[in-house]
């Protein structure tokens, strides 16, 4: 039977050198950025957020709600969610249009008066192995409640957005090798922008458990 090796991740960080002191700037900079900034403002936030933290979940509402102070942007970004059949650059129209729409109905633009600047950046996911591997349920299950968040990550995010495999690994493994697919598929159903790794991590293992 095959194994599933449960691969970690650590992700290297780039300042691109754009910044944006308002709104303006902003949406002019998500429309010239690569596309890997916007992964990392989007997907990767969920990375660098174990816990999740506030209910913001995008870099880029996070910026307009806390240092533009520009709470009803803050609020319309922050149902962005990179799910679905969205692409990265689904995403980016997406955005732009919120930001688009927001400005239009404003008579001036929101700028940053105490808060910080929104410095564009990107990254590059490097795999670590955990050096953990298991060959049926019971297994899986025992891993899954210690190994490293960034092996859920990786194995959810990553396998379904940058890979574009369309599935997360876990459930293309359940599936394909347990034969296991009403779990794979209860699984695949987990809306996982809606948690953080820790969070998701106890809704894998109820499902799981189940």
């Amino acid at each position: 039977m095959q194994e599933f090796c449960f691969i970690g991740c650590i992700e290297i960080k780039e300042l691109l050198g754009k910044k944006a002191d308002d709104e303006m700037e902003l949406l002019e900079l998500i429309e010239e950025v690569p596309v890997d900034s916007i992964y990392y403002h989007t997907h990767s936030y969920f990375l660098r957020h174990f816990y999740l933290a506030g209910a913001y979940t995008n870099d880029f509402a996070n910026w307009a709600a806390i240092q533009v102070r520009d709470r009803v942007l803050g609020e319309k970004l922050a149902v962005v969610t990179p799910s679905g059949d969205k692409n990265l650059e689904d995403i980016r129209s997406e955005l732009i249009e919120i930001i688009d729409e927001h400005l239009s109905s404003t008579k001036i633009v929101p700028s940053i008066v105490y808060g910080q600047p929104f410095y564009f950046m990107q990254s590059k996911i490097i795999e670590v192995s955990t050096g953990i591997k298991v060959k049926n349920l019971s297994e899986f299950i025992e891993a899954l409640k210690s190994v490293d968040a960034s092996a859920i990550y990786n194995h959810i995010f990553e396998a379904r957005m940058r890979d574009q495999r369309g599935r997360s690994d876990f459930a293309i493994w359940i599936e394909e090798v347990l034969h296991m697919e009403n779990l794979a598929n209860a699984l695949e159903k987990i809306d996982s922008y809606m948690y953080s790794l820790e969070g998701l991590r106890t809704k894998l293992l109820e499902l799981c458990n189940g």
